[in-house]
């Protein structure tokens, strides 16, 4: 499989000469297309930032960051806000729907920003809806469905345009545990039959374990890494919290 992304000895630094603050200290790591990649670690650590990074919303201090092949540590602004549209797809904690706009509305901004035609439009919107079983509330509006629906739509949303990576960034963080479990299988489900690849940042063990492997940031730095390979989710899970506890936390606490 070819490496969707690649970051390569990223190091962020904040402030002045008199008061630095080291965020990321020389990270590298790839993520083949198809994988489903969690970031886990204390608050503080880096993750956010990272994750800042790779979504072209922060800039490194120095290292690179290809995605598909490019480097978008060397575009411009406004390169940046193109390839943005184009290769990436965000999922956000708060959902970030337009509440005056549908579901099947606020699904196909993306592509009408694109300038997709519209019977494509529609026929894109039905087919990513159907994948994620929200193909019965397309008619409805945001405050008009619960949370894990609406963050099913924002899931739609970020993955209606194809992208080459998605960002989650906590996106089980406002949801119950029956639709956080709902979300999280959809993302397994669209990794294994769309070679979607999922780069999510989460503090939950539970939403982690569904990752096929989880890169653990302590002090701006990769500590480790685990790979489920052929364990049950349960066997992944329990080593996720033998490495959150030797990082000195459970998994309540990592942010």
């Amino acid at each position: 499989m070819p490496n969707i992304l690649q970051t390569v000895n990223i190091v962020k630094y904040y402030g002045n000469k008199g008061n630095i603050t080291k965020a990321l200290t020389g990270i590298s790591f790839d993520v083949e297309k198809g994988e489903y990649i969690g970031v886990m670690g204390a608050s503080g650590s880096g993750k956010t930032t990272l994750l800042n990074c790779i979504s072209t919303i922060d800039s490194v201090t120095s290292g690179h960051i290809l995605i598909n092949g490019q480097n978008i540590t060397e575009m411009d602004r406004r390169s940046l806000a193109r390839f943005r549209r184009e290769h990436l797809g965000f999922v956000f904690q708060d959902f970030n729907l337009l509440d005056t706009l549908t579901c099947f509305e606020n699904i196909a901004l993306a592509l009408t920003i694109l300038k997709i035609p519209p019977r494509q439009i529609e026929k894109r919107v039905k087919a990513i809806a159907q994948a994620l079983n929200i193909g019965e509330i397309l008619t409805k509006y945001p405050y008009q469905v619960s949370g894990g629906q609406k963050q099913r739509v924002a899931c739609a949303r970020a993955l209606v345009t194809n992208p080459s990576l998605v960002l989650a960034d906590e996106p089980t963080g406002a949801l119950d545990s029956k639709s956080a479990g709902a979300l999280l299988e959809s993302f397994r489900h669209l990794v294994h039959t769309r070679a979607a690849t999922i780069l999510m940042v989460t503090h939950d063990a539970f939403a982690a374990s569904h990752c096929d492997r989880i890169l653990f940031i302590r002090d701006g730095k990769l500590f480790y890494q685990l790979v489920r390979a052929t364990e049950t989710r349960k066997q992944f899970f329990d080593r996720i919290i033998e490495v959150v506890a030797l990082m000195g936390g459970d998994s309540d606490d990592v942010s």
